[in-house]
């Protein structure tokens, strides 16, 4: 096997990862009485009370959307007369099977797919005592092709019942159920582009709409979201549709500075069309396709896949949410941004042997698309701020900076300060998780347990130690303040300044966590004279 290759799920066992026995517990629904009934626009739902936490799962926000539903904006959920059990995760999108990290993919609770996955899950510690707390929305990570809410990581019994918040996870449409654009081939009929975000938005009207009955309060919701789901709460900030339906936004390790022109989206759509076999003229025949059929042809991208994602269509997404400026939709919305040291261990292998110099300075080359003296300049640059660094720790440092992970949550926390509008506060996670000697690092992914108080269940991810829960305190701690003041400051961590284009503060989470101005520039900025990408 090659260095950088990934392990798919199958190698669970050969990566030695073993299920913790909190996470397999946390597999199954957690058993619990029933809670109390709850009455919702569409019909009373009754979830399960377990531990100080009613939680409610696989509620409809949306109706189908298969059939001439297909690409379609969402509609309402169908009313149901008498009271609705909803204690099990609904399903998710359908979607591929991806190249998988053993010790992410551990969580993944694999439900079924469908296209009736328009549904929602609620956590809450209270419904009937008059208060209103606020309400934190979580998109889930997978791009804007995979993924679900039902990941047992993000599980919200923790965070909700030590921060009295309440937490809503959702499921939407992906790849070309949802992102499939049709506005150019097929007229006003499918003029609204971008269903799987305009399911979003049907999901926030629905927290809009509902839930102050779950002791929430709809004028504080902060939609947050990891990798793919911090692009999806990028892309909110510039729909019109969205603006209003949310307070704060968190985006972790994800950006959307610029989305789909609709030229290039028109190209991957004459391109499913041809493997489809369906003509321009006859658009109307993707709704009776069987569900499978359209799952099958995400396997015929090629090498580089299918680009599926949000399209400036000048409708439902006006312009590009952060370029050339931030959208002026999202101004008065305070933004939480950052990123991971090495997002790129995700992305480069779960096999890590050293690097030799010639390794590093070909690797170099390679990701950030130079010649010899470019990638030597990079590594000098990188070396004298990080002398006691292995070869190994400098390539995915340097790959991870001149990657959207990290030149994306830069150029929007920068335009987003020099819109001068609401604040912007920036974060760099720096701590590495001791699993598998270490070879983890600050992988892409890493930060998710902290911020739901879940590190004993995400031990194969994270590990254990004393060092954790102090961590999660804080971490989460910092969320839940954003989430309620807009300020993440808390006593257990420094003030944490707003991020502004002079000092750029930012705060470092490790172990210990320090407001830094700039971290980390003058590497940056070397990296991007070489390659034209990133802050300068």
């Amino acid at each position: 096997m090659k260095r950088r290759t990934f392990l798919h799920a199958s190698s669970f066992a050969a990566a030695g990862v073993v299920l913790h026995p909190s996470l397999a517990a946390a597999q199954s629904t957690r058993a619990g009485g029933p809670s109390n009934i709850v009455e919702t626009t569409a019909g009373r739902v009754r979830g399960l009370f377990f531990q100080g936490v009613n939680t409610f799962r696989g509620i409809p926000y949306g109706a189908s959307t298969a059939g001439a539903s297909r690409f379609m904006p969402p509609r309402k959920p169908q009313s149901w007369a008498g009271v609705r059990d909803v204690n099990t995760v609904g399903l998710r999108a359908p979607q591929l099977d991806d190249p998988r990290v053993p010790e992410w993919f551990v969580f993944d609770r694999s439900e079924p797919q469908g296209e009736d996955c328009l549904v929602l899950n609620v956590y809450t510690p209270s419904l009937a005592d008059g208060r209103k707390r606020p309400v934190m929305v979580w998109l889930h990570g997978g791009g804007f092709v995979g993924g679900s809410s039902g990941f047992t990581v993000y599980d919200g019994q923790n965070l909700v019942g030590m921060r009295d918040v309440v937490l809503v996870h959702l499921n939407h449409r992906l790849n070309l159920f949802g992102f499939l654009y049709l506005g150019d081939a097929g007229g006003e009929r499918y003029a609204d582009a971008n269903a799987g975000m305009l399911d979003i938005v049907a999901a926030l009207e629905w927290v809009r709409d509902n839930i102050a009955n779950f002791g929430g309060d709809p004028d504080n919701v902060t939609v947050f979201g990891q990798s793919g789901g911090g692009s999806k709460v990028s892309t909110l900030l510039g729909m019109p549709a969205a603006k209003g339906l949310f307070h704060k936004a968190i985006a972790m390790s994800g950006s959307q500075v610029r989305s789909l022109t609709r030229e290039q989206a028109s190209a991957t759509t004459d391109r499913v069309l041809a493997a489809l076999g369906v003509a321009r003229s006859r658009l109307d025949d993707l709704h009776t396709l069987p569900m499978r059929r359209l799952r099958e042809v995400l396997n015929g991208g090629g090498p580089q896949g299918f680009a599926f994602g949000p399209v400036v269509d000048g409708r439902t997404l006006p312009a590009h949410p952060f370029d050339p400026a931030a959208s002026p939709v999202g101004a008065e919305v305070p933004l939480l941004i950052g990123s991971t040291e090495t997002e790129a261990t995700w992305n480069e292998s779960q096999i890590y042997d050293p690097l030799t110099d010639a390794e590093l300075r070909e690797d170099v080359m390679r990701a950030e698309r130079t010649d010899a003296a470019g990638a030597d300049r990079v590594i000098a640059a990188y070396r004298a701020k990080r002398p006691q660094a292995s070869n190994l720790d400098l390539y995915l440092i340097i790959a991870t900076d001149g990657s959207n992970f990290r030149t994306g949550t830069d150029t929007q926390a920068e335009r987003k300060a020099g819109q001068r509008g609401a604040p912007v506060f920036k974060y760099y996670f720096q701590w590495y998780s001791p699993v598998r000697g270490g070879a983890l690092r600050a992988m892409h992914t890493m930060d998710i347990p902290f911020v739901f108080e879940n590190y004993e269940l995400a031990s194969p991810l994270v590990g254990a130690g004393p060092d954790l829960k102090p961590l999660g305190d804080r971490m989460a701690g910092a969320w839940v303040a954003f989430a309620q003041t807009g300020d993440p400051s808390h006593r257990l961590i420094p003030r944490w300044p707003a991020y502004d284009t002079t000092t750029r503060a930012t705060m470092v989470i490790n172990n210990d966590w320090s407001v830094v101005n700039d971290p980390y520039g003058a590497e940056k900025r070397a990296l991007a004279a070489v390659t034209g990408r990133g802050q300068k």
